[in-house]
């Protein structure tokens, strides 16, 4: 059974950084391009960032380009996301996934599993 669990989320105030974390089990981890989603209340699931198996392949969301780092670790079956200056408009819940497809770009539709997801809230 696939699980991601997410970790790292919480309170920051605009312009700091928060760094998420995703713990994979039950899956072999190399074989999936792994992504960040998130959603804000209102507005639809997006990608913000994926990183195929090997980490050549990375994707943002423009708007977070310069902002968010996407890496992984695969001897520890984890992916990180990295977020710098943050703004008020990065409030959302993130959710980490996985995918067996090629990304090109990655959609939402591309992630088949995913994890529970971890609240982000940025304030002025």
């Amino acid at each position: 059974q696939v699980q991601l669990v997410e970790s790292g989320g919480g309170p920051v105030q605009s312009g700091g950084s928060l760094r998420l974390s995703c713990a994979a089990s039950g899956l072999t981890f190399v074989s999936f391009g792994m992504g960040w989603l998130r959603q804000a209340p209102g507005k639809e699931r997006e990608v913000v960032a994926s990183i195929n198996w090997s980490g050549g392949r990375i994707y943002y969301a423009d708007s977070v380009k310069g902002r968010f780092t996407i890496s992984r670790e695969n001897s520890y079956n984890k992916v990180h996301l990295q977020m710098d200056s943050l703004k008020t408009e990065d409030t959302a819940t993130y959710y980490c996934a996985a995918s067996t497809r090629r990304f090109d770009p990655p959609t939402y539709a591309d992630f088949g599993f995913w994890g529970q997801g971890t609240q982000v809230t940025v304030s002025s």
